[in-house]
């Protein structure tokens, strides 16, 4: 385990975020807060993703394998985000503009078991579920040129804005890119420029190989020593599971390609399988940690835009993980700094030493 730690850490892939690493108040006075035992029952009659309720539920957009007997079912979602009609023009008063909300909001129902967790979902299942974002995708971006970025996310319990208990995804196809994607695309392009190579894929490399080496500004002494490679949780034939240095939340965790690929849509059957080993032993991991973990995970891969081939050598696409177990404070929303009260690196340590 490291010493108390208080240091900034600026997060190389958008280097105007930053992290503050605070153990001590990991430690400070707070009430304690049970988690609401996770809904375990395979089937629930009142819940409309449930197997027999599809008339609950809008029509059937896409089933795996078929509409009778689905595995993957996705319709609409009830409460949508954005809508599918130009119902009012985009406006330009001086400071004050709106762009129409225009774009589609869809629920993927994981599994039709109504309270299955996602490290309990066969190796097979999850490699069709991403397979079955990877289609949507693909097919909502054809639909209309007007939809410039297709997000998939997951928020599991309350904690994650999870409304409903049954597992599920969402997917929100959106006129514009999300700052945050933009932001990595941006950034990672100029380090491309400057660089000639993809900076995700130079952080793949130092988990795998270098040590790190902090050392004291007056005496120049070597006042801590980091195995970079200490960062890896998990590692397949094709991907790897990587704890953030500068991670925002105490047990985030990035998915990532070992080899270059910034577009989603492009990965193989092959390569969903190995994925999906490497998703379901990460999720393994955090469940025997935490036991019962809210999470919300995100899919970011390169903006189908115009600038799309530009960005196509300099991006990486990635699945973001990040448990919720602890609620933003006063500081954090003032400052826009992210408060992280564990190291990254004791947390890596007990994620890869977890028993699964």
């Amino acid at each position: 385990m490291t010493s108390e730690l208080r240091e900034i850490r600026i997060n190389p892939i958008v280097p105007s975020e930053s992290v503050l690493i605070a153990t001590a108040r990991g430690s400070r006075p707070k009430k304690a807060e049970e988690l609401a035992p996770r809904d375990s029952r395979a089937h629930v009659e009142t819940c409309p993703f449930c197997t027999g309720n599809e008339e609950k539920t809008p029509p059937t957009i896409l089933a795996r394998p078929d509409e009778q007997d689905w595995a993957i079912r996705i319709v609409e979602n009830l409460y949508p985000v954005l809508g599918d009609d130009r119902s009012q023009q985009d406006l330009n008063l001086g400071l004050q503009q709106t762009i129409d909300g225009y774009g589609r909001h869809e629920v993927i129902i994981d599994n039709p078991n109504h309270g299955i967790a996602l490290h309990e979902m066969t190796e097979e299942h999850l490699a069709m579920l991403f397979c079955t974002y990877r289609r949507r995708m693909s097919e909502l971006y054809d639909s209309d040129d007007r939809l410039r970025y297709v997000l998939v996310f997951k928020n599991f319990g309350p904690a994650a804005g999870a409304s409903i208990p049954h597992t599920h995804s969402q997917i929100v196809a959106l006129p514009v890119v999300p700052d945050n994607v933009q932001a990595e695309v941006d950034h990672s392009h100029r380090y491309y420029e400057k660089h000639h190579n993809c900076v995700f894929c130079a952080l793949i490399d130092e988990a795998l190989t270098f040590e790190t080496r902090i050392y004291d500004r007056e005496s120049g002494e070597i006042r801590r020593k980091i195995d970079v490679g200490q960062y890896v949780i998990e590692r397949g034939e094709k991907f790897i599971a990587i704890k953030p240095f500068a991670s925002r939340y105490e047990w985030e965790i990035h998915i990532l390609p070992l080899s270059h690929q910034a577009d989603f849509m492009t990965v193989s059957e092959e390569d969903m399988a190995d994925f999906s080993r490497v998703l379901k032993r990460t999720m393994a991991r955090l469940d025997a940690v935490l036991g019962g973990v809210q999470y919300n995970y995100f899919l970011h891969s390169v903006p189908h835009d115009r600038d799309m081939q530009t960005n196509t050598a300099s991006y990486h696409w990635h699945l973001e993980i990040t448990p919720r177990t602890s609620i933003p404070t006063g500081f954090e929303l003032g400052s826009g700094l992210f408060v992280n009260t564990i190291s990254p690196e004791d947390a890596a340590e007990q994620l890869r030493n977890a028993d699964i």
